[in-house]
């Protein structure tokens, strides 16, 4: 079971209220859980497990388009830095995709050092507590602010 197949098969029949936007390697959602306003995913569209399995003409297309994702992110959210994850394999499965966080000073709290370092350090508890999933208002917001950044940058 792959939890990425899973999503894109929601977002291919409408049923993915995060997704954004499809570029021609993947899909652009909001993430489901905002302590990092404007956390987003870009989803590669089909089963791999690794970038080098991709043919060089695909990756080269797909980096640049994970490249744009997340700098339209830093436009629509205002962060300061972009922070980049493309692990696979953890809850979301051994599938490419990324996790773009737009990073602020302080976001972490007092977690890292001055409210600054890598996103693990903030604790899991906190950055998936309920209150940090977007209000459907919140959503539609977060969706448009991108879309709008990602259809500027695409033009």
């Amino acid at each position: 079971m792959c939890f990425v197949c899973d999503r894109i098969k929601e977002t291919r029949v409408g049923n993915n209220p995060f997704f954004v936007k499809e570029l021609e390697t993947g899909y652009v959602v909001i993430g489901d859980y905002q302590h990092f306003k404007g956390y987003t995913l870009f989803l590669y569209k089909t089963h791999v497990v690794e970038l080098f399995d991709l043919d060089a003409e695909v990756r080269a297309k797909h980096l640049y388009e994970m490249t744009l994702v997340s700098e339209a992110v830093k436009k629509a959210f205002g962060a300061q830095k972009m922070n980049y994850e493309c692990l696979g394999n953890g809850d979301g499965g051994a599938h490419i995709h990324w996790h773009l966080f737009p990073r602020m000073t302080g976001d972490i709290e007092n977690y890292g050092n001055n409210g600054r370092g890598p996103v693990w350090w903030y604790p899991r508890d906190k950055m998936y507590a309920d209150d940090n999933r977007p209000s459907a208002e919140e959503l539609e917001e977060l969706k448009s602010k991108l879309l709008c950044e990602l259809d500027k940058l695409l033009m």
